[in-house]
Parts: structure tokens; sequence; C-alpha cells
């Protein structure tokens, strides 16, 4: 029986990760890691590792749908992923020292409050405005962001993809698809950083739930990157915002019961 709910509950946390990710590069923590912590009971950091790992299959195979579709690039966003690779391994190491709650905590608190974002207030950049930006400022400005986003990857994994999203749209002028693109293929390296900290520091995790979350997480992932590259900016915003409040109100709906 205790199999079965493990199942249900990481399947369920893969299909709003996958989405997430598919859809606008949201990180695969931001969904899997509250969700394993609160339904399954799981200690953070290893929730954590397992939503990284799923993250990396999943970024990489949504980062390949937006490539084919010419919405990915790669030579401006490789100062930014040096970057954020070296401080998600800090971020990791660091996280390792807190106690699970307050990394669980956070995490809710970060799904919510990007949902409500993209929803209020969508990123509609267009790609003309891509190249407005003087190249030394923009890798000034990925430099520094870099080191945010990474940090924060390595020491929660929630928020990491959508960081990248919010800085390459709003920082660095990049038009939406182009912008999930190139955060899904950046965070597949960082998750694979953040993952391999993970396990090298804490051991490795529930194989049944890393399975589970990570075979759920790449087909809907798959699935969403393939609507996101047809669909207007607008629906990729919302539907995300959405997504990530469902899951924050579900969770906070969990704790005040229990």
């Amino acid at each position: 029986m205790e199999l079965l709910i493990s199942f249900i509950v990481c399947f369920i946390a893969g299909i709003g990760a996958g989405l997430g990710t598919g859809f606008a590069g949201m990180s695969a923590a931001a969904a899997i890691s509250p969700i394993l912590i609160t339904f399954l009971g799981m200690p953070a950091y290893e929730a954590v590792g397992i939503a990284l790992a799923s993250d990396v299959l999943a970024s990489a195979v949504s980062a390949h749908t937006y490539w084919k579709n010419k919405n990915l690039d790669v030579k401006n966003g490789i100062v930014m992923m040096v970057t954020v690779l070296l401080f998600t391994t800090i971020g990791s190491w660091v996280s390792s020292l807190l106690p699970s709650r307050t990394m669980g905590n956070f995490s809710v608190f970060m799904t919510m409050l990007l949902g409500v974002k993209f929803i209020v207030k969508p990123v509609m950049t267009t790609k003309e405005s891509m190249n407005a930006l003087d190249a030394r400022q923009r890798i000034i400005r990925s430099i520094i962001f870099g080191i945010l986003i990474g940090f924060t990857c390595g020491f929660i994994g929630a928020g990491g993809g959508m960081m990248m999203l919010l800085v390459l749209t709003s920082v660095l002028g990049y038009e939406l698809k182009t912008a999930v693109g190139t955060s899904v293929f950046v965070m597949a390296f960082t998750a694979f950083t953040g993952a391999a900290s993970h396990f090298a520091i804490g051991g490795i995790p529930d194989l049944w739930c890393l399975l589970v979350c990570v075979v759920s997480t790449l087909i809907w992932a798959r699935v969403a990157a393939h609507i996101a590259n047809k669909a207007e900016p607008k629906f990729l915003n919302r539907i995300t915002g959405v997504i990530l409040i469902i899951i924050g109100v579900a969770i906070l709906g969990v704790n005040f019961i229990s």
C-alpha cells in the first residue's frame, strides 16, 4: 500500500514539474520538493536531490524541443551557465547544514509567489528587443544574476529555472520562448550538478521515488514543451502560474489540516 501511495504522489509531482518545466522553464524542484516533503514526509534534502535529478532529463528534452523550433540561444547563455553551475554546488553544500523545515517552508512560499507573479504580470518581451542590451552589460548582468540563481537552485532547488526565466526576459531582454528554451538548456546542466552534489553529500535517495519522479517529469515536460512552442506567450505565463498556485495551495492545505 505504501508503495502505491508513493507512486501516486511521485507521479502527480512529476506532472506538475513536467508541465512547469516544458511550459515556462520552471525548476522541477518547485513542484517535486514540497510535494514529497509534505505528502511523503521525506527529508527536504533528499526531496531536493530527487527533484534535481528529475530536472535533468526533463530540461534536456524540453531544450531539444525548443532548439528544433529555433527558440534556443546557447551562445549568450554560456556565461550565465558557468556561473550558475559553480554556485549551485556552493548552495547545495550550504543547504545540507540547515534544518529540513526551513527548506520546506521556503519552497512552498516560492512556489505560490512565482505563480501569482506570472498570472498578474506575464512576460511579453519580443524578439526584437533581444539585441538592444550592450554585450558587455549582458555579460556583467549574467554573472551577477547567475550567482543568485545558482545559489538558489543548489540551496533549495526551487526557483532556479523561474528566476533564470525572469532574468533572461526582464534583465537581458529575451523573448519569452527563447528565454524558456535557453533556461531549460542551462537548467539541465545546473540540475545535474545540483543532483550530483546532493547525492555525494547526502547519499542515494529512495530509488522508487526517484524513478517515478524522473519518468513522470520527463513525459509531461516533453508534452508541455511541444505545446508551448505553438502557443501564445500569455497562455504560457498563465498556465504556469495556475500550476504553481495549485501546488502551493494544496501543500498549505495539507499542512493546515495536519
